[in-house]
């Protein structure tokens, strides 16, 4: 059952609804759009504000049931649980459905966060959120909420394994927001508000 809760989060984390709202409202494929990428930001520059808030919510929804799904199937262990965090980001990455090309993992992230550490990845998020609204930088924002949780986790002494997950969910940030990375060294990174809106 541990096995099968782990394949069914990745399963989970594989439903890109940044594509299939796109499809759904304008018939297109979003990675063609914009920055490329699959998730709420890229909704938000190409398909609008309602469209970006229902990908945010649903990509954390997803992470919170894939952290979920193994206590529903009598699988309590935090490993598993942990695994399953895992599992639903990296589905969300590297959809199985979409030719392994997702978005960056930070709304999912923020579900398996939630589940697992909410005072953590609240405080995180007050940071993220707070960033964001003085820089405009999305990418900045999502790059130290995924950075201070490990911090949180550690300053309110949340069981190790978690502090573990946190270590490689920051990992994956950091790699997936490796081209953001590049651009604001460089002073090309957008800025959120800038549109790219498809008629």
């Amino acid at each position: 059952m541990a096995f099968a809760a782990i394949i069914i989060a990745y399963l989970l984390g594989s439903v890109s609804f940044s594509y299939l709202l796109g499809r759904m409202l304008k018939g297109i494929d979003i990675r063609k759009h914009g920055s490329g990428n699959a998730g709420a930001t890229n909704t938000l520059r190409v398909l609008g504000t309602g469209p970006a808030i229902a990908v945010l919510l649903l990509d954390a929804a997803k992470g919170m049931a894939a952290v979920l799904l193994p206590v529903l199937l009598g699988q309590d262990s935090i490993w598993v649980q942990i695994a399953c965090g895992i599992a639903v980001i990296a589905g969300h990455n590297w959809p199985v459905y979409f030719g392994f090309k997702g978005g960056k993992g930070i709304a999912s992230t923020i579900g398996v966060m939630a589940t697992l550490a909410f005072l953590p990845a609240l405080f995180a998020g007050i940071i993220a959120i707070a960033v964001i609204a003085v820089t405009r930088y999305v990418s900045v924002g999502s790059l130290l909420f995924a950075g201070f949780i490990p911090v949180f986790i550690l300053l309110l002494q949340r069981p190790w394994p978690i502090f573990l997950l946190s270590l490689l969910i920051a990992v994956f940030a950091f790699v997936r927001h490796r081209s953001n990375i590049s651009k604001l060294m460089k002073g090309q990174e957008n800025k959120l508000g800038k549109t790219k809106r498809v008629s």
